[in-house]
């Protein structure tokens, strides 16, 4: 093979490589966002799709006239660690009330191509007052509003609605705002990423047999319909051997891709045999050599690693917030001092503000050391970094990798 033919192979490498980190990243890239990822994306988009249906089970959708990307990743497990954020300064997760509205204003906005803020308030108005369960929406309240506008203004961060004149933030302090809105409807369907859509699965209550305690697969969830989140091809409740060893292989890299760390403790049985088998380990690290990833594997589990960050969605350490360098600090004390007691981490939380000040204003004042330490360790805990179980708390093995090298320290 000639020189520039191994350039041109390489290249190609490359840039699937990159487009699959940018997927991992940002499961939703625009044109009108992004122009180059998403080109990438378009130029390379069939061993894309390959590439995500083979390693993970992933659906991926490339619409080039349409301008946007979608990467359907579908969870082992639902959880709470990457909740949808508000749009403005304050970026706070979205609570329960945020979550009905944009589902009752995505519904609706699947009825027309244009409307007004004040059209669809309306129209979410009727739509609660019909829905059983889900409590009335009343736009003359100042808190109301507020999370209609969060629910608009994500689904104007996902270009599913575009303002073309006004501004969504408006209506916070005026109920009679004027803001003209045009809809994608197609991409409103494509924000939801469910293996069945939920206007097929029937409405249902724990307790009815469309409940279960764990849905199909073996890692499902409490609480959760399970004709909603079987995936068809694996199998159901009599799946074949080659459907299990499917699901072993799909279910654990999408744990290595979405997990900051996997450790094997936390494996399925399934998982456990298929990450040790021989073919197991040579998919795993296929998969990570064809993203871009370097794989980590220790004893005690799995760690992907990106260099340039593209597939990073969130950052630790950095000084992103004050609970982020506060968990690094703790840190180092569960790392050397072993298991603490919750008690002992709140003390220290305590110790750094009185060290510090001016450090962390938010937290300098009554109970703000107990508070300090929650947020903290809900850091460390996302990271895969510490674990809580009843009132002690422990480094988790990835935790080594940040511990103060006391010879050092004392060398400098």
């Amino acid at each position: 093979m000639s020189s520039l033919a191994n350039q041109l192979v390489r290249a190609e490498k490359e840039e699937i490589a990159r487009a699959v980190r940018t997927l991992l990243g940002r499961p939703l890239v625009s044109l009108h966002d992004d122009p180059a990822a998403f080109d990438l994306i378009r130029k390379r988009r069939q061993p894309l799709i390959q590439w995500f249906d083979y390693f993970c089970g992933w659906r991926l959708v490339v619409e080039p006239r349409q301008g946007y990307a979608r990467l359907v990743k579908i969870g082992s497990t639902p959880g709470a660690t990457r909740p949808a954020r508000r749009r403005r300064t304050t970026r706070a997760p979205f609570d329960r009330r945020r979550y009905t509205l944009l589902c009752l204003c995505a519904a609706e906005l699947l009825t027309s191509p244009v409307t007004t803020i004040g059209m669809l308030a309306q129209r979410v108005v009727q739509a609660a007052a019909v829905e059983p369960d889900v409590p009335a929406f009343d736009p003359v309240r100042n808190d109301e509003r507020a999370a209609f506008v969060d629910a608009l203004r994500l689904l104007e961060h996902y270009g599913a609605l575009v303002a073309m004149d006004g501004a969504t933030d408006a209506y916070l302090a005026d109920e009679d705002a004027k803001v003209l809105y045009r809809v994608d409807t197609t991409r409103v369907i494509r924000l939801l990423a469910a293996p069945v859509p939920p206007s097929r699965v029937a409405a249902a209550l724990p307790g009815h047999d469309a409940w279960q305690d764990t849905a199909a697969d073996p890692d499902g969830a409490r609480g959760v319909p399970a004709a909603l989140t079987t995936e068809a091809r694996y199998g159901g409740d009599e799946p074949t051997e080659t459907q299990r060893n499917l699901w072993a292989r799909h279910s654990l890299i999408r744990r290595l891709l979405d997990e900051p760390v996997v450790y094997r403790d936390e494996l399925t049985p399934a998982q456990s045999a298929y990450a040790a088998s021989l073919t197991g380990r040579q998919i795993l690290r296929r998969a990570a050599e064809e993203a871009g990833f370097v794989l980590e594997e220790r004893a005690e589990g799995f760690l992907l690693v990106d260099p340039d960050a593209i597939a990073t969605d969130v950052r630790f350490p950095d000084d992103g917030g004050h609970a982020k360098v506060a968990a690094l600090l703790l840190l180092d004390l569960l790392v050397t001092a072993g298991p603490v007691t919750a008690g002992r981490l709140d003390a220290e939380a305590a110790g750094l503000l009185r060290r510090f000040p001016q450090w962390a204003k938010a937290y300098q004042s009554d109970g703000g050391g107990p508070r300090l330490a929650a947020d903290a360790l809900e850091v460390l805990t996302l990271f895969g970094l510490a674990r809580r179980s009843g009132d002690r708390i422990a480094a988790l093995p990835a935790a080594a990798r940040y511990r103060v090298d006391r010879a050092v320290q004392e060398d400098s």
